[in-house]
């Protein structure tokens, strides 16, 4: 399938590992130009060096999402150096375990305003020229938490599900605009992230990170952790041309895990 988003411009957070790597690196296959942007230099020139080794267009931007007031300054370059931005990948990193109860006031605050606030501000930056051009396209990536939430997780289930609710309004704010707002939902992929929480699973439950995955893998009906690649593959037809008729939806690339309708 041709998606028509050749020369497109995409601007993608956290892209200096995992998710989105390989959701900037898909996006780069279909001709689009990626901005990746993250903390860590050496991370995103990494991601850079990938996408130009397979032929794509990439150069990398610092940006941190816990540093909205530096947003404007990366943003103007992006647009001097590409133009305005079409695309917009809201991925930020998962926070520390936590239980439901116990977690102390600051931690719900500075964990909000990383991975709920700051992605609702970079939007705002964005949407303005979006619809006056009438195309656009905003993908946030969250977790199976947000469906299904996951013990021990209670952060990241609480917060990146008001990401949703967010998403779902936005949709139909912006939708006769030409603008899309859809969310990613990520099953077990095999990234960094989750060798992480295996490993931490692993060591509350006196085991192995290997018997945790692998316990893991049995619960999912295709028996197996996704592939990045397959995760990057949704994103680049969320903002493609083919999709400007999806909006206000929740996309699962879980293999079959959620058990919820």
């Amino acid at each position: 399938m041709h998606l028509q988003i050749e020369n497109r411009v995409a601007l993608v957070t956290g892209a200096g590992s995992g998710l989105g790597r390989a959701m900037a690196q898909a996006l780069a296959q279909e001709g689009v130009k990626v901005a990746v942007t993250g903390r860590n230099l050496e991370k995103l020139a990494q991601t850079v060096a990938l996408i130009e080794e397979a032929g794509g267009k990439a150069r990398a931007w610092q940006l941190d999402l816990a540093a909205p007031e530096q947003f404007d300054t990366t943003l103007n370059a992006i647009r001097q150096h590409w133009g305005d931005i079409d695309i917009l990948v809201n991925n930020s990193g998962g926070p520390p375990p936590a239980q439901a109860q116990g977690v102390a006031e600051e931690t719900w605050h500075k964990q909000f305003s990383l991975m709920v606030g700051s992605l609702i501000q970079l939007t705002d930056k964005l949407l303005p020229a979006m619809r006056a051009r009438g195309w656009g396209r905003i993908i946030t990536s969250t977790s199976s938490g947000v469906i299904t939430p996951i013990p021990g997780l209670a952060l990241s289930n609480a917060l990146r599900m008001s990401l949703l609710g967010w998403s779902k309004t936005l949709a139909s704010e912006v939708a006769a605009d030409g603008v899309t707002v859809n969310v990613l939902v990520p099953g077990r992929i095999a990234t960094d992230r989750v060798a992480q929480l295996d490993a931490a699973k692993a060591g509350r439950e006196n085991s192995t990170p290997e018997a945790i995955a692998e316990k893991s893998r049995l619960s999912i009906p295709a028996r197996r952790y996704g592939k990045p690649t397959e995760y990057g593959a949704a994103a680049a037809f969320l903002a493609s041309q083919q999709a400007s008729y999806i909006t206000g939806t929740v996309m699962r690339v879980d293999g079959g895990l959620i058990p919820s309708i």
